[in-house]
């Protein structure tokens, strides 16, 4: 351990003369539901000296711990009935270095803002390769790595003004919901562009703008009643996170003394985290072992680590006004720490919805992670995370379009899924998709098929569940990962650059088969705009025949049938078969070909051809 602290303590002659160097968080607000605030003070051997608060106020505790530059002071803003107040730092009487610090009041009614629900499209940009509206940040002075654009693992220059120069674009599309991969600070040499090895957690990546540029695209998502969504990085941070560099304690991180400078890589299987009859060792390299030499492992268990993740994601929310977290590789975690880390969260503002990334591939194990779960009860856990991914869907989704009708081939893979919804406790607040930023592009797994594309875009958008969509797969970006890496199916939108050739985020000068993609999607998630049968509905699944794969989604005042014709040739739809949906309805409109017909009569639909019929 001792090895561990030499080599990520800064040395004397590397720190700056100011006795405060940083306080964080910054700033905070009156008003919260939990007044205690706890606020990391950072100086060279600060903890030597005393720490005084002006105007009255008091300080509940003040935490020193083994490394001497970290001071953890405690209040509580309830019993402060100031704006401002000064903390100094004294060597005796003399004032050493003070920093100014400010409650700022809370906007109104932002306990109970809005978040993301099933209402919702999300759309998920890696704002390096969207689009670049400010070239002057396309590198920074402070950072490490310069701008690239030949490089496919290089920074490219996407940026938040990009995407704010682009929001009619996203919403014309009929997103309502926007998730950006992490903006924060990733001062890594090399491949800092995803953004997942931050290293601060409470200021945006320079080369991605500035915090209230953070804020700004928050706000105008927020005036055209849309949200921006925040990948939250809970289980690890940057190996040059300042924090890193000079550990407050040495369990902030997890160590294993016989790795090499303590790492030790994770090996992947979190299915240890439920399963009863788990060796101890499997479960440890799982949860403690780190994802990359680059990114060690945050030790959730340490309360002040804990304190540190839930104020600075409570801190985000209030600052930059946002409508949801996507929690990344959730089940890496301790998870009575997560649980905690939800809660606070949830308790802070009811309506707030996270969504976790447990990529596993059964939906007792995935379901097993929701709020309120029978799975989790039965191991004594309620993970109080609102939401979670249907890996299983995304899954199954490619093999089902694929495959030849079989007992369990075919378009019954699909229906084999939805069987499994039973497991979820919250059924709506699943988080559906055919693709992400860390798999491979679907539109390259079938080969740029349009008629692939929209079977799959026509399921995401009717099943229960909240779809989310990848940036560029709505204009048939593709992208092949096993032979170009994560770069591939990361590639730049076209249009988001000055020199690009196609702007594809111009409707009128999009190619033909970028229109195809485009057009489809657009016609259908607007429509789903307005739909609460859609949104909230009850679901009836009719057992795949001849590899057609029928649902409907119905509440009270609506029904709506969804067919998914998976042969290469055109079927035909025997009504009586559906009787009991059908029942009470004479006609149908397409919402698709706008066609409309009767409901009584057996009817055609295409080969590899989807139909969304609203029923009269």
């Amino acid at each position: 351990m001792k090895k561990l602290y030499t080599i990520f303590t800064l040395t004397a002659a590397s720190i700056a003369f100011s006795q405060i160097q940083k306080v964080e968080p910054a700033f905070w607000w009156k008003g919260m539901k939990n007044p205690e605030l706890q606020i990391l003070v950072y100086g060279k051997d600060i903890a030597k000296n005393e720490i005084e608060l002006s105007d009255g106020v008091q300080i509940k505790n003040i935490q020193k711990v083994e490394n001497p530059n970290y001071l953890f002071v405690t209040i509580n803003t309830n019993e402060i009935n100031v704006p401002k107040f000064k903390i100094s730092v004294k060597n005796g009487k003399k004032n050493i270095g003070s920093y100014n610090y400010e409650l700022k009041q809370r906007n109104p009614n932002s306990a109970n803002r809005e978040s993301y629900t099933s209402k919702d499209v999300m759309y998920l940009i890696m704002p390096d390769r969207f689009a670049n509206g400010d070239e002057k940040n396309d590198s920074s002075t402070n950072l490490i790595e310069k701008a690239n654009r030949n490089l496919p693992n290089g920074r490219h220059g996407g940026d938040l003004r990009g995407i704010i120069n682009n929001l009619d674009y996203i919403q014309n599309l009929g997103a309502t919901a926007v998730w950006l991969t992490p903006v924060n600070e990733d001062n890594e040499k090399v491949y800092s562009y995803h953004g997942y090895a931050q290293t601060d957690l409470y200021k945006i990546d320079e080369r991605y703008g500035t915090n209230e540029e953070y804020k700004e695209l928050s706000q105008k998502l927020n005036q055209r009643n849309m949200k921006l969504v925040m990948d939250y990085v809970t289980n690890h941070w940057g190996v040059s996170h300042w924090m890193i560099k000079d550990l407050p304690t040495k369990d902030w991180i997890h160590w294993f003394s016989d790795g090499e400078n303590g790492f030790k890589r994770s090996n992947y299987k979190t299915t240890t985290q439920f399963d009863t009859n788990a060796s101890d060792i499997d479960k440890k390299i799982a949860l403690d072992g780190w994802f990359d030499t680059t990114m060690p492992d945050i030790n959730q268990k340490n309360p002040l680590v804990l304190k540190y993740l839930t104020q600075n994601a409570i801190w985000w929310i209030e600052y930059a006004e946002l409508g949801g977290f996507r929690v990344d590789t959730y089940p890496y975690n301790d998870k009575e720490a997560m649980a905690k880390w939800a809660k606070a969260i949830t308790d802070e503002y009811p309506n707030f919805n996270i969504v976790g990334e447990a990529w596993l591939y059964s939906s007792a194990h995935i379901a097993a992670w929701q709020k309120d779960s029978k799975i989790g009860e039965a191991a004594n856990y309620n993970s109080n995370l609102p939401s979670v991914m249907d890996f299983t869907l995304y899954s199954d989704l490619p093999k089902a379009l694929k495959e030849k009708e079989g007992w369990d081939g075919g378009m019954a893979k699909l229906y084999n899924v939805f069987t499994s919804d039973f497991l979820y406790p919250n059924i709506n607040n699943l988080l559906v998709f055919f693709e992400n930023h860390d798999t491979e592009r679907f539109n390259e797994i079938f080969n740029g098929n349009p008629a692939e594309y929209k079977l799959a875009m026509t399921l995401m958008a009717t099943v229960r569940g909240i779809p989310q969509l990848y940036y560029g797969s709505e204009v048939g970006m593709r992208g092949d990962k096993n032979k170009g890496g994560d770069a591939d199916i990361r590639r730049d939108f076209p249009g988001g650059w000055k020199s690009d050739k196609i702007n594809a985020f111009n409707p009128s000068s999009q190619t033909s088969e970028q229109k195809e993609f485009y057009q489809f999607t657009q016609k259908l998630l607007n429509w789903r705009k307005g739909m609460d049968v859609i949104h909230t509905g009850r679901t009836k699944n009719f057992v795949p025949q001849n590899n057609i794969f029928v649902y409907f989604r119905y509440n009270e005042k609506e029904s709506v049938m969804v067919i998914l014709n998976n042969n290469e040739a055109e079927q035909t739809i025997d009504v009586k078969h559906f009787a009991e949906s059908l029942k009470g309805f004479s006609k149908g409109k397409d919402v698709i070909s706008g066609r409309e017909f009767s409901v009584n009569e057996n009817f055609q639909i295409p080969a590899k051809s989807s139909m969304v019929i609203e029923l009269k």
